[in-house]
């Protein structure tokens, strides 16, 4: 028997607003419900994880979901949440954008499900066949003016200026639910809070136009527990979905950096788990919140949905290096890109291979490293090795006059540690 989408929903605090009538709708048959993408990136980032699980939840419950690529109102721009216009995009790359977009969507949703199987579809491909009068005549002069101007996407946008282009966003959005709802059976809407007012005016344009009934919903925009927008590292960057755009590294970071507020309610958002699992994550971690058993449940789960088992497992044995006494064989493990991903604001020096190989003594090696970076002198150097301070590749080093014999990472690198948490790395140049 397949779960109850709404009260789902609810108990995962997914749930915003929702259209009347629309739970006896989705009760009463396999349902055809859309969310809109945006393809003006050649990836979603993790601000559109919220509407991607709504999709996945409507899925599982038994019906059926459409992800909609917006190829001509990415051509406009949508003026919610914005203070100014976004700059137009070309056809080629708007369709370059959606491919990799379905990429990542397949990772989610099932698109071989028989009757509840999921769609792509891109509203350029109706849009581009439409003629600016006939668009007026047939769908224009259905919505006053005055209707338009009460919605918040654009009063909010009244002070600072709203071109026509973006005034006529909703009409545009309104027309993609109108299309599906005629051609695909489209009967419910879905997206963030912050889209209510573009998907009721496609309700409305279904009712004067169709004389049919459609429905909506909505889920909570995510924010922080202060209030800041979620999806964006410390440095303000999107976390991106693209494994070339945003490493399997820093993505399971974000997640394992969750603060103990938030990871309560991201669980519930972004885990597949059943509610009773969720429950008893919820319940360990207030019992053991150094443990952080939620933000590593997040991180494992998402990072292998989204990258790969293999990729989670790699970013498992670089995370390791700094909380393990025995990681050189980690280190080993690891290539290139994520060691530096690691060791990102970490002082590098580089050296020439020729003064690393006429180093005689570890003395000598560290002597290199002189000017300030990690000693100030070989004095330094050496009683820093006699105190067992210093480790190179995460051995420890106890002999001053010892000959370096170390394997370079990668057959370059030199990781030297100094006390507990100092880090340097050394980089050897042919």
């Amino acid at each position: 028997m397949k779960k109850s989408f709404i009260e789902e929903l609810k108990w995962r605090g997914m749930l915003h607003d929702v259209m009347p009538g629309t739970e006896e709708q989705l009760n009463k048959e396999l349902t055809t419900a859309y969310i809109g993408f945006d393809p003006t990136a050649p990836s979603l980032h993790i601000g559109n994880l919220a509407t991607i699980m709504l999709l996945k939840h409507f899925q599982l419950a038994g019906h059926k979901p459409i992800a909609l690529v917006g190829g001509a109102t990415a051509m406009i721009g949508d003026p919610s949440g914005k203070s100014a216009e976004r700059t137009f995009l070309s056809e080629e790359t708007i369709r370059y954008n959606e491919q990799c977009i379905q990429q990542q969507l397949a990772k989610f949703l099932d698109f071989d499900a028989g009757k509840s199987s999921a769609e792509l579809l891109n509203n350029y491909d109706w849009f581009k066949e439409i003629g600016f009068l006939q668009f007026l005549r047939e769908v224009g002069k259905h919505i006053t003016v005055n209707y338009m101007m009460a919605k918040d996407s654009v009063k909010n946008r009244m002070e600072s200026g709203i071109s026509y282009t973006e005034f006529t966003y909703q009409l545009m959005q309104g027309y993609d639910f109108l299309y599906l709802y005629q051609h695909k059976n489209c009967k419910l809407q879905m997206g963030g809070s912050d889209q209510w007012g573009n998907i009721t005016t496609g309700t409305e344009l279904i009712r004067r136009i169709a004389g049919g009934e459609a429905f909506a919903l909505t889920t909570p925009l995510i924010t922080k527990a202060d209030g800041t927008k979620f999806g964006k590292s410390e440095g303000g960057e999107n976390i991106w979905l693209d494994p070339n755009m945003t490493s399997p590294y820093k993505f399971y970071q974000f997640w394992i950096n969750v603060s103990d507020e938030d990871a309560e309610r991201l669980i519930k958002v972004f885990s597949l788990k059943g509610r009773e699992e969720i429950e008893s994550l919820i319940e360990q971690h207030r019992q053991a919140p150094h443990l952080r058993v939620l933000q590593n449940t997040l991180a494992e789960e998402l990072t292998e949905r989204i990258h790969s088992r293999a990729d989670l497992e790699k970013v498992q044995a670089a995370t390791e290096i700094f909380f393990k006494k025995d990681a050189v064989e980690a280190l080993n493990r690891i290539d290139e890109q994520t060691l530096l991903e690691i060791l990102e604001g970490v002082p590098q020096v580089s050296i020439s291979r020729g003064e690393y190989d006429a180093c005689e003594t570890m003395t000598d090696l560290l002597s290199i490293l002189t000017q300030g970076v990690i000693f100030k002198s070989k004095s330094e150097a050496r009683k820093a090795i006699q105190a067992n301070s210093v480790s190179v590749n995460k051995e420890k080093v106890t002999d001053p006059q010892a000959k370096p014999q170390f394997e370079l990472l990668q057959g370059q690198y030199l990781l030297v540690q100094q006390g507990k948490k100092k880090y340097f790395l050394i980089r050897v140049n042919d």
